[in-house]
């Protein structure tokens, strides 16, 4: 991966976990299960600090 796309799958990551966040809000509010979406985020955090290791290196 490049520098550019590693940057890029970032910013898609940060958009889809705020989104997520969102989702989760909703749900808490109407008593809905929680579980797949905090699962999500936990997927997007390890992939974000992956990809950040993978950005600092090309550095």
């Amino acid at each position: 991966m490049t520098k550019q796309e590693i940057e890029q799958r970032i910013a898609e990551l940060k958009s889809d976990y705020i989104r997520i966040q969102g989702d989760i809000e909703k749900l808490e509010s109407v008593g809905g299960n929680i579980e797949k979406a905090e699962q999500q985020l936990t997927e997007i955090e390890n992939e974000l600090a992956n990809l950040r290791t993978a950005l600092n290196k090309q550095r």
